[in-house]
This record gives structure tokens, sequence and C-alpha cells, in this order.
């Protein structure tokens, strides 16, 4: 069977010193931002004191399949938590459910940002299985289950709108930078 190439060829090795391409963003020439406002100094305006805070926070980029298992694991350990201290309250549960489903669909990285939608839900499901009501084996921990995710689903539906509307924001804004990176590529 015949193998297609999926990258260019290796281009010949750079000598030391030799300038780089523009796009290397350091080195001997002026990179696209510096000769866009060629001599223009350039003033960041200052940032409210809340979005200082904010950028202090950590921000990792979690790939479609991390952003799943952090948000798993995380329900799951909030789950054993609440059946420790709250008596496996599915208030609790649920109230401890949207901000975790926040940061998960803040943390996804930007090509896997469906995938958070996706992944909430489940965590939801996975994080019950120690709070649902379990008497009777193994039949009677699934209908114990069941039952939590029939009683409980607006907290459910909530956590899936949360994240649901973070990324479609992020996705919203991702569409218009790359338009506007267009728009002053063509100009």
């Amino acid at each position: 069977m015949e193998q297609h190439r999926t990258r260019p060829p290796q281009s010949p090795p750079l000598r030391r010193g030799a300038p780089l391409p523009p796009q290397a963003g350091r080195g001997g020439t002026r990179t696209a931002r510096q000769q866009a406002g060629a001599g223009v100094p350039r003033t960041a305006p200052a940032a409210s004191p809340l979005v200082q805070a904010v950028r202090r926070f950590p921000n990792p980029r979690l790939t479609g399949l991390g952003s799943g298992l952090f948000c798993a694991a995380v329900m799951f350990a909030l789950a054993c938590l609440d059946a420790l201290l709250f008596g496996s309250s599915l208030v609790v549960y649920g109230v401890l459910f949207l901000p975790v489903c926040a940061l998960t669909a803040v943390w996804v990285r930007r090509a896997d940002l469906v995938t958070a939608v996706v992944a909430v839900p489940i965590a939801f499901a996975v994080g019950l299985l120690p709070i649902a009501d379990s008497s009777g084996g193994f039949f009677g921990r699934v209908m114990g289950l069941v039952t939590a995710l029939a009683l409980h689903a607006g907290w459910l539906y909530g956590g899936t709108l949360v994240a649901g509307l973070i990324v479609t924001v992020r996705k919203v804004r991702m569409m218009s930078r790359r338009a506007a990176q267009r728009r002053r590529a063509a100009a």
C-alpha cells in the first residue's frame, strides 16, 4: 500500500547566527507586528482589578479526553465528600456540579470545545455513583442511579447549559478573531 507524505520535506538546517524567518518572532528580522506598527508605540489599556485577578488564575488547556476525565474525577471526589459531610445530599451535589461545568468549559482546548458539553452529563452520572440510593446489590444501585438522574435532571440540564453557553461564547469569539485576522491579511 502506498504511503502518502503528510508533511512537507525538511528544510536544510539553519546556520548558527543566521537570521530567523519573520514568523519565528525573534532574531534578525522584524516581526509582522513590528512591521504593522512601525514606529508607533503601543500602550496596553489599563485592566481592571477584576481582570487582573482573573489573569492570575491557572489557565490549563485540557484535551477532549482530559476535560472529560477532569470533570468525572472532580465530580466523583465531590460526591464522596458530599457523602461524608452532608449525608449524600443531591442538592449539594447539584450546586457543586455547576462550577465544575464552568471550569470544564473554560479549560478545554479550542479544538475540543464540543467535548465539554458531552463530558459534563457523563461526569454527572459518574459522580452520582457514591451518593445514589443503593439498597439491594447491583440492580438496586442501578435503580438508585436512574432515580437520582430522573429526580435531579434540573441540575444536569443546568450544568450542561452553563457549559454550552461558555463553549458557544468561546467559539463565537474564536470565529470573530479568525475573521478579523483574515480581513487584516487581505488588507
